[in-house]
């Protein structure tokens, strides 16, 4: 089998599991159905890529389970988080939006639309599982390990505070900004940064180098469009204590804690990324 069949397999599926997904949310009449699949889907695609090797080695079976333990936490996660909350506000607003004809424009720009980010983000662990030399694990590979596990415990842990901190109602429209959440606005999209970044190295190591645009886009998604900006859009105007937060706390990588000022200078100044 060539690497091209091997990658549009991983595709059809992709691509086949968002359409059926989409029918059910046309019949539920929500399309949040797809954001607990994030992760699922990217549990799906390492399984069936290790299915399509012919001779897995233990690279193979490393990253297969790096995705599946990953992903199945992310989507146990998001499922737990929406039960109960009825279609998210984004998709509220693109169905007001698009009106009669959103059942159809939904199927490309949210859900085959993720499928297929799903399958390019994830070409680093087709790519690594399919040119597996069949070496032994190496240097590159334990590397790319630690990288992932720390950013499988600063996602895991700080949604987990996030969900402690939610359960409270004492804190019901306060700002978040203790444990992890006092190092980084976004502790949870930093360790899908470092999570996604480990399983690259671990496909370095079987010659995938040149995916590097996957992880990397991953990042862009993160920081700049579905991530980081898209919840800091409007959230000072929910939340009025985010103002301060924005100013004492870096919005992505960790660093310690920042004073914050009262004067007007300070309050106008831009915060590190």
């Amino acid at each position: 089998m060539s690497f091209t069949l091997f990658t549009l397999i991983n595709l059809a599926v992709a691509l086949g599991l968002m359409a059926q997904l989409w029918i059910i949310s046309v019949i539920r009449k929500d399309a949040s159905v797809v954001d607990p699949f994030w992760g699922a889907g990217f549990a799906v695609l390492a399984v069936v890529s290790a299915l399509l090797v012919d001779v897995p080695d233990a690279r193979v079976w490393l990253l297969m389970g790096m995705v599946v333990i990953w992903g199945c936490r992310l989507s146990f996660y998001l499922t737990l988080r929406n039960r109960g909350k009825g279609e998210d506000r984004r998709y509220v607003a693109m169905r007001e939006k698009q009106g009669d004809r959103f059942w159809w424009y939904s199927l490309f720009s949210v859900f085959f639309l993720q499928g297929a980010i799903m399958w390019f983000v994830s070409l680093p662990i087709q790519a690594g599982m399919f040119f597996a030399t069949g070496l032994p694990l190496g240097l590159l590979d334990g590397v790319g390990l630690l990288v992932w596990l720390i950013g499988l415990l600063f996602e895991s842990v700080g949604d987990y505070q996030m969900a402690q901190f939610k359960s409270d109602p004492e804190n019901r429209g306060k700002v978040m900004d203790r444990g992890l959440w006092s190092l980084t606005r976004h502790p949870n999209y930093f360790g899908d940064f470092m999570v996604w970044w480990g399983l690259y190295l671990v496909a370095c190591a079987a010659g995938a180098w040149w995916t590097l645009l996957s992880p990397a886009l991953m990042s862009f998604l993160l920081i700049k469009v579905s991530g980081v900006a898209l919840l800091e859009k409007d959230i000072e105007q929910r939340r009025p204590g985010y103002r301060d937060y924005i100013r004492s706390t870096n919005a992505f990588f960790p660093g310690p804690p920042r004073s914050v000022h009262d004067d007007h200078s300070s309050s106008d100044a831009s915060p590190p990324v």
